[in-house]
């Protein structure tokens, strides 16, 4: 197959695939070889295995594509992923952070912890999965045994940013980053988007962080938007 595949040209451990029909996708090497998460296609290209990403799977993907500037996650660092679901888009964490890093992730929902478990953490030992509620970072302290580099928060709460924000007075290392997947229509129904993603970042600001960037995620996503930020402690 005439499949080639070459490092992203800004982001370390993300790639880009060439597929048969001259399509380019997005891909990250896969940490657990033969296997994939949610039936993603699989590549092989020197040796190596690669997943392909999914951008309308992936809220990550999207906003790699929709023109972000910034991924904090890089090879070798701890996340804190709150609302992992059942593992699409941490285990491409999972892949670029690699073997030295680690992704503890949180999710509230047991069929989808128990799908996280069986099909993805299972099989990857950078991972640790973490059955509890965002909203009350206290009740997982004792599972997170070091502070993270990173959060990356997807979550479908009213109050996204602030459950973000108390997390990172936890766990977040300083000069930490922080990524954000705003639901707007988690938030308000009765507003527009722009102007909920406005009053978390507010949110986010009042609390001790810097704004890098703002990625709206349409169409990969209808009123979505990837808030990229650093904590200034």
């Amino acid at each position: 197959m005439n499949v080639k595949v070459k490092p992203h040209p800004q982001f370390q451990a993300v790639y880009q695939v060439m597929l048969e029909d001259g399509a380019q996708r997005l891909a990250t090497k896969n940490l657990s070889h033969g296997r994939n998460v949610y039936g993603e296609r699989l590549v092989r290209f020197d040796g190596a295995e690669y997943r392909v990403w999914d951008a309308f799977r992936s809220k990550l993907a999207a906003a790699i594509l929709k023109g972000l500037n910034t991924i904090p996650i890089k090879p070798g660092h701890t996340v804190l992923y709150l609302g992992a679901a059942s593992g699409t888009t941490a285990s491409h964490v999972s892949d670029i952070i690699g073997e030295k890093g680690h992704v503890y992730c949180v999710e509230f929902a047991s069929r989808s912890i128990r799908d996280l478990v069986d099909n993805v953490c299972n099989y990857r030992l950078n991972m640790s999965p973490i059955l509890e509620d965002a909203r009350f970072p206290e009740k997982y302290a004792m599972f997170i045994t070091r502070k993270v580099d990173d959060i990356y928060c997807d979550i479908a709460q009213s109050e996204q940013a602030k459950i973000l924000a108390d997390n990172a007075d936890l766990f977040l290392k300083n000069s930490g980053w922080i990524m954000l997947a705003v639901k707007a229509q988690s938030i308000d129904v009765t507003k527009e988007p722009s102007e909920i993603y406005k009053r978390e970042i507010k949110v986010l600001e009042k609390r001790g962080f810097r704004t890098e960037q703002t990625v709206y995620l349409e169409p990969y996503d209808k009123a979505h938007a990837m808030i990229v930020a650093q904590s200034n402690t």
